[in-house]
């Protein structure tokens, strides 16, 4: 797998591309329903959320506390993996898609009262071997 850094958003999706690759190769599946079963895969890792929280702060009497906040952070992780995960068995643009959604997320929250705007994410350049998006950002559909 590749080496991830906190200070190189792209070693982040290096690392999401060496997944793909990994669960492609070990999938005997056809590749529509592998597609299908990584997207429903986000649903199973939620519940786990769930649980972890529910373990964490005791809500089911009978089981008392089961979990820590340090298992929820891992199962919220968890989730945000397997979201890039799925985001780039879609599509290879699935970092620029990301990015370009989290940028919209950003333009709709308000400044602050002291005018401060909220920091906005960095559009780099496309990296060497990255095929920049089309006019329009439309991303191309999944290869069949």
């Amino acid at each position: 797998m590749s080496d991830t850094s906190a200070d190189e958003p792209s070693a982040v999706w290096h690392t999401v591309d060496d997944l793909v690759r990994w669960l492609d190769r070990e999938s005997a599946l056809p590749v529509e329903q592998e597609r299908l079963l990584r997207i429903l895969k986000l649903s199973e890792e939620a519940g786990e959320v769930a649980q972890a929280v529910i373990g964490a702060t005791g809500q089911n009497p009978r089981k008392g506390r089961t979990h820590s906040w340090d298992d929820v952070h891992s199962e919220l992780c968890d989730v945000i993996v397997t979201a890039m995960v799925a985001l780039r068995t879609l599509t290879p643009e699935a970092r620029r898609v990301f990015e370009r959604h989290l940028e919209r997320v950003a333009e709709r929250v308000p400044a602050a009262p002291g005018g401060e705007v909220p920091a906005r994410a960095v559009r780099e350049a496309p990296a060497v071997g990255e095929v920049p998006a089309p006019p329009g950002g439309e991303v191309p559909a999944p290869p069949a």
